[in-house]
């Protein structure tokens, strides 16, 4: 038979297609009992591919293709080191596994010029236990052939037989018939192999699963050069069977090489290498003295204990309740010492207690950490878990033992000093942080792929948009009608999903993950291959992902950064500073009243998880009063246990009385009205009700919870009987287990919830006490998304606080407040074009000198900090120098303020005034510069310039002067969510960003981007409608646009139909007639005109009349609208005005106006009435 010796999976990035499965299928299903894995220059699907081999039966061939770099690793000149030579390296045992981690990690670390390469000293150091393949026509023996060195070749031969040993290389040879320059090479390789007596070995270099793949390879190429598949200059290797081939069709393609095949067992037999999983690789943590870690993790919680329950002497507790403290303390440290995890908690205590001597804000936990003793005696966490009823074995459990899991929070701007912290404390080579791959997904591998086979931009994205968020194209092909008609009809359409279904769920690229690192006891490369994250970021990732990395049994730890801590952190710096108060945010009261009201009102705009819509709406019914209700609310706000939050409502208002199926259960739930929550309830029930000990009731958890049908079946029945015995009938048995089954699914862990909660509330708690102090907290946090800084001045404004625009006497780098108010002012760094440099000088010669004076006062000091015309530009455009100048009188007069800040310089760097131009004698003899006096900026010039420099409106919202109109005219943004697709709606705002396309019929169209502030708002503007209105879309503009909604992708856009430009004259004309409905008692406004003839034909056109019904004291403004549409169509009939009374009576109003009554005029009419 045969064996694949090199192959490529979806891992050698945007070059291989096939997935790890569907190779190993394949192979099985071809009847092979090897499978060998070789992605270029990584190892990323190492352990996946280990693993899944291993349960098919299918013996796991570990390699990598590598590269080799000519003239050293480390060397990287332009042109003479871009084309490495190729060579495939195939792991023999455990020995030439670690040299492959090492050479891997090396390419990556050392020698990255556009590939990770290796040299030959490096092979020659990391050779042992290796099989290395010349590889394919990049190889060195190819290219030295095909430019006709054969005696080069012949020397590469000895090279590599002495760098692995002869009974160790092998001359690869490959059948491709389409590559002309293949069967040169395999002839001069055959040559090479019996002269040198070297071994030829047959591969096919595979880069998909099926031959037919080759034309959706053709499209992954694309993507990755950026290419389309009609360039005929494109990176393609179209044409030629680069697939997992049938191993009868390579024995056949071989056969006047037989041995080439027979060698590819031969290889298969020689490797076999075994991984090592799931053995625990904990790093020992370097314990003072002489005592074990179990002794020393003993002794820093007993000094926990004094600190968190003032229990001084452990061994003689003087209470029942210190009793049980230390009864639990000692079940879990002996359960700690058991499974040999004291390192962990040694080493997970001191990262945090570091973190927190630093300064840094740590969470108070998060999972289920929470329910240890052991973590909140070491201050890992911050919940009580006696108090609040947390489990240990939802942690750790003694009977299903696993590494335990602490993920750890900090405020998300320090985080990396927390792993500088771990890298320095056990080595930089033994900690990392982990990888991570983006996969396409359905509607991004419809736009990749429609780009490559150069199909129109908004055919592909009509295409990708009918895909629902989340689902894969099969899914989406049966859930979505009008996809399943396009697929069916179009037979583009059909091409472009079909080429992105086998490029779905395929690897894109690689990235560091969000929070995952590990620690290791020795080197990391000892146990896992290494990279840069990034070009430009040269920190080390690990290339196996993180369940990878737990499966070896390496240490890994969840660093998040957490904003909402971040928030915390500068809250209290900022109330230290301007209150002079300091806070310690874990001794604060959990029962202040003032945050607990603003649960109550719903105003939790910056409270961690308490912000939605729905949240608030819910808070507003719950009406919180302690601290279980909060922890309730972590844990029911999520899809499926929402739909108990009412009955959690009506319980504690006592609206409803919880019914229990069986006594025993009121205990467990009678805190949650009756409704189970937690996981821990379901724990508590095994153990309360069937006689579990909590360790295997986490295992009946985690059986219901993960629906997992043999253990759930043998959980279901022993639980049954444990009820039984404890005098509980099987029926009831039964019910109860009835009742927890489906609750498992989505019960929330307790611990996370308590903890999370504890968040919430300390945010809340400093919303409340120091209004003004959190939210400069939280929009410095926000400062980079001006979407929720908008909704955060917003809530400010609620809260009876402003927000100022930047000032160059009061602003700070953050969000400040200003002291004796309850005013905000904005950050200079939130001001684009104002460089971090500018802004340090700019505050430091304020605290020197004071504040500027004047503008004359500000350029003398400031003109040896750098200040260049884009600052200044900055500055006075966004408001900051307003005290000081008019913005456009600054801007009109940049050359002469530059020439001036010029010779200032000149004259400071001199010694006629100081470096930061102190105001001696000699600066005050300075001469002042004096401006050409110019046109003030109007309001929209320079609301235009704050949106264009802050990204948003600060002093005034340019709709201010319309919202009355608004708001009767129109549906508000906020609304728009909960309307129907399909409705019409007007809605009103200003024109943020317009992103035009061509469509399939050369048409323009476009997308634009409304906002009213705070909300936003997308309208898609057909060709029709842009001829219409071509020049009402430039940004800036405010309109009113009429449309029907559409949700079809997720999110309610509007497809317009009408728009028109709100202005001062429309809004004259509303009034108007908002003032005639006014006076008239609301009576209808509307203008009924028509010709009315009086029913006799004989009767001369001079007797036929025009009525007009209109509001009893009509403004002068509007009849003077009316004469002049009257003198502009006179004619020969009589104007009669229909003009109601109070008393509901019709006075018609004889008028000396003849008019000539036509459509004309009728639309004139609409148009001025409307």
């Amino acid at each position: 038979m045969f064996v694949h010796l090199h192959v490529h999976s979806h891992y050698s990035l945007l070059d291989g297609l096939a997935k790890i499965d569907e190779l190993l299928n394949k192979t099985k299903e071809q009847g092979l009992k090897s499978l060998a894995l070789t992605d270029h220059g990584t190892m990323y699907g190492t352990i996946e591919f280990y693993q899944k081999a291993k349960e098919l039966g299918i013996k796991p061939i570990i390699g990598v293709e590598a590269y080799i770099a000519r003239h050293g690793h480390t060397q990287k000149r332009p042109k003479l080191d871009i084309s490495p030579y190729h060579i495939v390296l195939l792991a023999k045992n455990e020995i030439g596994y670690r040299n492959l981690l090492k050479l891997t990690t090396k390419a990556h670390l050392e020698g990255f010029y556009y590939k990770p390469r290796v040299d030959f000293k490096l092979l020659e150091k990391h050779n042992e236990g290796l099989i290395a393949l010349s590889a394919c026509l990049q190889g060195e023996i190819p290219v030295a052939i095909l430019s006709g060195q054969l005696s080069k070749a012949q020397e590469a031969i000895k090279r590599y037989q002495n760098i692995f040993g002869r009974e160790n290389f092998y001359l690869e040879i490959q059948n491709h018939p389409n590559i002309s320059k293949q069967k040169t090479a395999n002839e001069a390789i055959a040559n090479l192999a019996q002269k040198t007596n070297t071994p030829l070995v047959a591969t096919n270099d595979t880069h998909y699963l099926n031959a037919d793949d080759d034309k959706v390879h053709d499209v992954l190429m694309c993507i990755q050069t950026q290419r389309t598949v009609t360039d005929e200059n494109r990176l393609s290797m179209i044409g030629t069977d680069f697939s997992l081939r049938d191993p009868q069709d390579m024995i056949t393609s071989f056969q006047d090489f037989p041995q080439a095949t027979e060698n590819t067992l031969k290889i298969a037999e020689q490797c076999n290498l075994e991984i090592k999983l799931g053995e625990s690789k904990l790093p020992l943590f370097p314990v003072p003295g002489k005592g074990t870690t179990d002794d020393y993790l003993r002794g820093l919680c007993f000094k926990g204990l004094d600190r968190r329950y003032k229990i001084k002497d452990p061994a003689n507790p003087l209470s029942k309740e210190e009793k049980e403290i230390n009864e639990r303390l000692n079940y879990e440290l002996s359960v700690i010492a058991k499974t040999n995890f004291s390192s962990y908690f040694l080493i997970v205590q001191d990262l945090v207690n570091w973190a927190k001597g630093e300064g840094i804000v740590v969470g108070p936990g998060r999972g289920s950490a929470g329910g240890s003793l052991v973590s909140y005696l070491l201050n890992i966490t911050d919940v009580d878990p006696i108090k609040y009823n947390l489990l240990f074995e939802r942690f750790l459990n003694p009977e299903r033992i696993s590494m335990p899991d602490i993920d750890l929070d900090f405020a998300d701007v320090r985080r990396d000093e927390v792993i500088e912290y771990a890298k320095n404390k056990y080595g930089k080579n033994k900690v990392a942080q982990i990888i991570t791959f983006g996969t396409m997904a359905a509607r991004a591998a419809v736009r990749d792929c429609g780009r490559a086979l150069g199909f129109p931009y908004d055919y592909c994205d009509k295409i990708a948009k009918l895909i629902p968020m989340f689902n894969t194209l099969e899914e989406a092909l049966r859930a979505e009608p009008e996809l399943r008609e396009l697929y069916n009809s179009d037979p583009q359409a059909k091409k472009l999903i079909d080429y992105s279904k086998k490029l779905e769920g395929v690897a894109r690229h690689a990235s560091t993950h969000a929070c995952g690192t590990v620690i290791s006891p020795e080197e990391l490369d000892t146990y896992i291959p290494l990279q840069h994250a990034s070009q430009d970021d040269q920190s080390t990732i690990t290339q196996y992902e993180m369940h990878a990395v737990e499966d070896l049994g390496l240490l890994k730890m969840d660093f998040l950064g957490l904003k909402n801590l971040t928030i915390i952190q500068n809250a209290l710096r900022i109330i230290d500073k301007v209150k002079k108060i300091n806070i310690d945010i874990q001794t604060i009261p959990l029962d202040d009243k003032k945050a607990y009201e603003l649960f109550q009102k719903g105003q939790t705009t910056g409270v961690f998880q308490f912000e939605s819509a729905g949240m608030k709406r819910y808070l507003k019914q719950l009406k919180p009063t302690e601290f279980e209700d909060l922890i309730a609310m972590v844990a029911l706000f999520r899809p499926g246990p929402m739909d108990w939050i009412p009955d959690y409502i009506a319980g504690k208002h006592g609206k409803k009385k919880a019914h229990y199926i069986h006594p025993k259960l009121k205990p467990i739930l009678e805190n949650t009205y009756g409704v189970a929550i937690y996981q821990e309830q379901v724990m508590q029930i095994g153990r309360d009700l069937a006689g579990f000990t909590l360790a295997e009731a986490d295992v009946l958890r985690k059986a219901v919870g993960k629906k997992i049908k043999k253990l759930l079946l043998e959980q279901k029945k022993k639980f049954i009987d444990g009820c039984v015995a404890n005098e509980i009938n099987r029926k009831t048995a039964q019910a109860i287990f009835t009742f927890i089954e489906p609750f498992a699914g989505y019960g929330f862990n307790r611990s996370h919830a308590a903890c999370y909660a504890m968040i919430a509330y300390q945010t809340a708690y400093l919303k409340a006490k120091y209004p003004t102090e959190f939210m400069a907290a939280l929009l410095t946090a926000d400062q980079e998304n001006t979407d929720r800084v908008a909704i955060e001045i917003t809530e400010c404004e609620q809260m009876g606080l402003e927000v100022l625009p930047p000032d160059i006497n009061e602003s700070f780098d953050t969000f400040a407040v200003v002291p004796e108010t309850k005013n905000i002012r904005f950050a200079f760094s939130a001001i684009k074009n104002l460089g971090n440099n500018i802004i340090e000088q700019l505050i430091e010669e304020r605290k020197v000198g004071g504040k500027f004076a004047n503008f004359n006062d500000f350029l003398k000091r400031t003109s040896s900090t750098g200040l260049n015309k884009k600052s200044l530009e900055s500055l006075a455009m966004s408001g900051a120098l307003d005290q000081l100048e008019e913005r456009k009188q600054v801007l009109a007069n940049m050359d002469r303020i530059l020439e001036y800040i010029k010779s200032t310089g000149k004259a400071n760097a001199a010694g006629q005034t100081d470096l930061f131009g102190s105001l001696g004698s000699n600066s005050q003899a300075a001469p002042s510069l004096k401006l050409e006096p110019v046109e003030p900026a109007t309001k929209k010039e320079r609301l235009a310039w704050e949106k264009e420099l802050l990204g948003l409106y600060v002093s005034e919202n340019p709709l201010e002067e319309y919202k009355e109109f608004l708001a009767v005219s129109t549906v508000p943004f906020k609304d728009i969510p909960q309307q129907k697709s399909d409705q019409t709606v007007k809605v009103g705002g200003v024109v943020n960003k317009a992103k035009k396309i061509i469509t399939k019929k050369n048409q323009p169209m476009l997308f634009v981007e409304l906002e009213n502030g705070l909300d936003k708002i997308e309208v898609i503007v057909f060709p029709s409608l842009l001829e219409k209105n071509h020049d009402i879309w430039q940004e800036g503009k405010i309109v009113l646009v009429e449309g029907k909604l559409n949700d079809r992708d997720g999110e309610m856009k509007i497809l317009g139909d009408e728009v028109r430009e709100i202005n001062r004259e429309l809004i004259d004309k509303w009034e108007t007639v908002q003032s005639m409905r006014q006076a008239s008692s609301n009576r209808s406004n509307e203008i009924d005109f028509e010709p009315e003839d009086n029913q006799d034909d004989s009767e001369s056109a001079a007797s036929t009349v025009v009525k007009i019904k209109i509001p009893a004291n009509a403004s002068p403004a509007l009849f003077h609208q009316l004469k002049e549409i009257f003198t502009a169509h006179q004619g020969k009939q009589r104007v009669i005005l229909r003009v109601p009374e109070e008393n509901g009576n019709i006075k018609e109003v004889k008028t000396n106006y003849l008019v000539d009554y036509s459509e004309e005029m009728a639309e004139k009419l609409k148009k001025q009435l409307s």
